[in-house]
């Protein structure tokens, strides 16, 4: 089968990779009906991260499950599922807390499971795949795809942040996950949302979204005109959705006293001093979203059409095409890139 493998920064290719199998019990193979490529693809692709060998790419998926191992009960062959780029078993007391990311049996989609292909592996599939109510219209695939990671990594930025009703929500950073931090702000009830944005096509859908104010200015001029917006109180809850030292950095200053901050940015070169945070009194969350807590929700809402995270999706290529969405990522010519098999 055809799969994305990174050679090195800035290579990108689409080669022959070995099918999947099923190599434990608690596995399933599924084929892919979408994916695409994420912003965390970028650190490597950009040398921020390093790159040894030749990787499998991709960890955002859904498609149809093909086969499942003996141990596998709740998921059966024929289920369209989504899943999370972390396989958990969803039982274990830490699962049970909602931190399947932290799952005691927790593993990374790697090898024979990267999701830039055509089918992949997903082990503990009981614990890690959702099953969708039935087989879905197309035009609801793009937004099921954006549940495996970026609306639910932007739920957890929110939820960390404590967003709600009668609160301001301020969001740093517009890409995917910014936006869909947004979204689900809007749902969680927040009565004002600020969208840190400098570019017109994001903040045009991050208003769509449910941003009832952007601020273009980044660093401290930034913080200063949400001081302003918010009669220099700041923001109760803000979701930092990039991973710099800046942008974390923008988020803390950003929040009231007693605010919370959602921290779901890949985190590159980030340092915090005690000052920086003991005479805020602001609370820090975050970390790899717990995306399988929130996934039966988020397919609930997206099967009934009460919100639609696939318009984040501004550029859909073949799968063979990888490449030119990675460029076109690195380049900010588009947001997100779907990718179909």
């Amino acid at each position: 089968m055809r799969g994305v493998v990174m050679h090195a920064p800035g290579d990108v290719r689409v080669e022959d990779v070995p099918e999947p199998t099923l190599q434990e019990p608690t596995d399933a193979v599924i084929r892919l009906a979408a994916t695409c490529i994420c912003g965390s693809d970028l650190w490597p692709y950009r040398g921020a991260d390093e790159v040894r060998e030749p990787l499998r790419m991709g960890h955002e998926y859904c498609g149809v499950v093909e086969e499942v191992g003996a141990d596998v009960h709740g998921i059966r062959v024929g289920d369209f599922v989504v899943g999370s780029f972390f396989a958990s078993d969803n039982t274990c007391e830490i699962c049970r807390a909602g931190y399947q990311t932290s799952c005691l049996h927790r593993e990374v989609l790697g090898t024979g499971g990267a999701a830039q292909a055509e089918r992949m592996r997903v082990p503990l599939a009981d614990g890690t795949l959702v099953a969708t109510p039935g087989l879905p219209e197309p035009d609801l695939i793009p937004s099921l795809l954006a549940a495996s990671d970026v609306l639910g990594t932007g739920w957890f930025g929110a939820v960390a942040a404590e967003a709600g009703p009668g609160k301001t929500v301020a969001v740093v950073g517009d890409g995917a996950v910014g936006l869909c931090a947004v979204l689900a702000a809007k749902q969680l009830g927040a009565e004002r949302i600020v969208l840190f944005s400098r570019h017109a096509d994001r903040q045009a859908l991050g208003r769509e979204f449910g941003a009832t104010d952007v601020v273009e200015q980044r660093g401290e001029e930034g913080v200063a005109r949400l001081l302003e917006l918010t009669g220099g109180l700041g923001a109760h809850s803000v979701v930092e959705a990039v991973g710099t030292h800046e942008s974390m950095h923008q988020a803390i200053a950003s929040t009231r006293p007693g605010g919370h901050v959602g921290f779901v940015g890949v985190l590159h070169d980030v340092a915090i001093t005690g000052d920086d945070i003991f005479m805020t009194h602001v609370h820090l969350h975050g970390g790899p979203a717990p995306v399988r807590r929130f996934l039966p929700e988020l397919i609930r809402l997206i099967w009934d059409r009460q919100i639609d995270p696939g318009r984040v999706f501004d550029l859909t290529l073949p799968l063979e095409r990888a490449a030119e969405g990675y460029e076109a990522m690195h380049e900010r010519r588009a947001t997100k890139v779907l990718l179909r098999p």
